[in-house]
């Protein structure tokens, strides 16, 4: 083994215990200020004329599809529409009907049609938001919830179809990935529950279009909470609705990550809201940007005063913004507020707010509503499936609907060997694009502004530590460790550490560094390690580096795993980074930190972490070429287990991510074969190509 243990096994340290994390806290709720105030500054702000927004929209329109992982769109296969049955009311009937939005993926609806039935009549689609029934175990949709609002439409004379929602239909799949399941890897598959409430809308549409009794010249999109968001994802993403009324479904980033009118969402909203309320925002949007690709068309944004959730100020705010593209068209009475009293609720205010604007832009009539009387529609009589489909996909949708990436290694050295060199650099400069496109760039990237924190020397062990600038908002820590002879080393090893890894770094040093590891709490020396680096840096001219990414050490915000972590994590999604690719970016200015240390210069640069923390040192040192050895320990088999980049499964895996650094020295530890066999893909490719930097170790735990 190349290095004394002490400085390899970070993960077996105990568990963090509570702590005061408010240094951490207060940093990164900066470090988000920062970021939307970035955001907010781009949205809408340079549009002067209507041409230059048409010019955008197309653009903007592939940009929403592909951040709701729908780009290019899927094929528009066969939807396979089947009514099951019909149920008669005094007004109208209701049909109850299932389709294949993509193949296997059933979507079951309602279609609400009035007596007699009409030809060409105006129609509704209905999206439902989180209100599923269940009774004795069974499951109605959400269509059941909401059936009052399709039919008040049916009983004046309109069609009205109304879908479940992916996560609360008959068939039950999921919304939560990211909110409570751990399910990380949508983030690098590019997956989003939104984008399949919006892919089955459109398929809805698409249904509507074969049926006779249904004017698609005149189709107004309305639902409330969730069903507010699809609205928005559908007006965005689809032309041939000409009249929507979302009702709290939105607000800005703002509210979203920063600010909320309840003392529970404080730290903003994003906590009172699942997956299928977002897109996976890569370029970087405001959702101003999302409710002004309606324009022209007429649009009321809806939502009461009380809706914790959806906040007064994050949608007053969007308004602001859309009310301007509206002007450039001379439009602006197609856009408007309905702000009413009350809390998040569906209130009879709020109805007839909805009812009354797509009668005005529907059907051209601006009489006065009468009271509202709500026909009650009992669950049964509009299920639709006594026994699901056996081929339903509903439940893995988000597995399979979007594709990761595969590479091929060719199957002869010579061949392989030619479309590596062109194949390295495309896989390098896609991570770049794809996963790590919203990194500081030069215009808004601070100094480095390393600073000497101090100095410590204790039995034949010297610390130092710098603070650096990692990026606006990120203040961090480095620490170099040598011994106190040592005036020049002869190499430097950089160690990523996670929490663990943070924790033993300070226990093999003891409390006499205390200062410098701005550690909370009190701990307990370990003399064995501590005895053991005595001993390596006696012996030799090495120097030992370690650097605690955000989130980590001084800096940690949460516990790992809790529910404030989690939504930290999903946050950095709303402005199209992960946390883990801001480590990344971490341990890149870490090195450059240690670059600026003047008896550093010249000294050859190891990079080493552990678990993820391996994976985080890995892609650091493809973007830093002088790195010239990476030690990765019980590096994950592949990016589902971590760590997180953005979309990065479209580009590749891990396997490659290991082959892009050959030739470079890389030694991978593994615990046993199977382990081993994972990194045979790179190990190939190193035989097709005649080198041997490429090393995998066996160790024990």
């Amino acid at each position: 083994m190349f290095l004394p243990a002490v400085l390899l096994t970070f993960w077996f340290a105990d568990p963090p215990s509570k702590a005061d994390y408010s240094p951490g806290k207060a940093m990164i709720r900066e470090y988000f200020r920062l970021q939307v105030k970035q955001i907010q500054e781009q949205c809408l702000n340079d549009l002067t004329t209507r041409e230059q927004w048409e010019k955008r929209r197309p653009i903007l329109r592939q940009q929403l599809l592909e951040m709701l992982g729908l780009w290019p769109l899927p094929e528009r296969t066969d939807l396979k529409p089947v009514v099951v049955g019909v149920s008669d009311f005094d007004k109208f009937t209701v049909e109850r009907i299932y389709f294949q939005s993509f193949p296997g993926l059933y979507v079951t609806a309602n279609l609400y049609v009035p007596k007699p039935a009409p030809k060409k009549a105006p129609t509704i689609l209905y999206l439902c938001g989180h209100g599923n029934v269940v009774k004795d175990g069974i499951s109605y949709g959400s269509k059941a919830r909401y059936a009052y609002h399709p039919a008040w439409f049916a009983e004046n004379g309109y069609v009205a179809m109304i879908l479940d929602t992916l996560q609360l239909g008959e068939i039950q799949g999921v919304h939560h990935g990211t909110y409570r399941l751990g399910m990380w890897y949508w983030q690098a598959l590019g997956y989003t529950p939104a984008g399949i409430e919006c892919w089955n809308a459109m398929r809805a549409l698409d249904y509507l279009g074969t049926r006779p009794e249904v004017d698609m010249q005149r189709v107004g999109v309305t639902g409330r909470s969730g069903g507010g968001a699809y609205s928005w994802w559908l007006l965005a993403a689809d032309d041939r609705p000409s009249c929507f009324v979302p009702v709290a479904g939105i607000a800005d980033l703002q509210a979203h990550l920063l600010e909320g009118e309840a003392d529970k969402f404080k730290d903003g909203v994003i906590t009172g809201h699942c997956d299928c309320m977002f897109m996976i925002n890569k370029y970087r949007w405001d959702f101003a940007q999302v409710a002004a690709m309606c324009a022209p068309r007429p649009l009321l944004l809806g939502n009461t005063d009380k809706d914790d959730i959806f906040p007064v100020a994050g949608y007053q705010r969007i308004a602001e913004k859309v009310r301007k593209v509206y002007a450039l068209y001379g439009a602006s009475e197609k856009f408007a507020l309905l702000e009413k009293q009350g809390p998040h609720k569906d209130t009879p205010e709020l109805r007839a707010g909805i009812n009354a604007w797509m009668n005005r832009w529907l059907r051209n009539d601006t009489t006065p509503l009468p009271p509202e009387m709500l026909t009650s529609i009992p669950p049964e009589r509009i299920k639709v499936y006594d026994r699901p489909p056996a081929d339903a996909i509903n439940t893995t949708i988000h597995d399979t609907f979007r594709k990761a990436a595969t590479i091929e290694l060719p199957q002869t050295p010579e061949v392989a060997k030619e479309w590596w060199s062109g194949k390295k650099e495309q896989l390098r400069q896609s991570l770049l694009e794809e996963c790590f496109r919203n990194w500081p760039s030069e215009a808004n990237l601070p100094a480095l502004n390393p600073q000497f924190a101090g100095e410590v020397v204790h039995e034949g062990v010297r610390l130092r530590a710098w603070d650096f600038t990692s990026e606006a908002g990120i203040a961090l820590r480095l620490w170099l460790m040598s011994g106190d002879k040592v005036e020049k080393p002869s190499l430097c090893v950089l160690n990523v550490l996670d929490e663990a890894g943070f924790r033993e770094w300070c226990d093999d040093l003891g409390p006499a560094f205390g200062k410098l590891l701005n550690r909370p709490g009190e701990w307990k020396r370990n003399d064995a390690k501590f005895a053991q680096n005595q001993r390596v840096l006696a012996s030799t001219k090495w120097a030992f580096a370690a650097i605690a990414p955000r989130g980590i050490g001084p800096t940690r915000w949460a516990d790992e795993g809790s529910a404030e972590e989690t939504h930290i994590r999903r946050r950095f999604a709303l402005i199209g980074q992960t946390l883990d690719g801001q480590r990344v970016w971490d341990v890149r200015r870490a090195l450059a930190t240690l670059r600026s240390v003047p008896e550093l210069a010249k000294v050859p640069l190891w990079l080493q972490g552990k678990k993820i923390m391996a994976g985080i040192a890995l892609y650091a040192a493809l973007f830093e070429p002088d790195v010239a050895r990476v030690d990765l320990w019980h590096l994950p088999a592949n990016h589902r287990e971590g760590p997180t980049f953005l979309y990065v499964l479209k580009v590749l895996d891990l396997p490659q991510a290991v082959a892009l650094l050959l030739p470079r020295k890389v030694f991978i530890y593994c615990r046993d074969e199977a382990e081993a066999k994972t990194w045979d893909w790179p190990v190939g490719l190193q035989r097709a190509l005649g080198g041997e930097s490429l090393k995998i170790r066996m160790v024990r735990d």
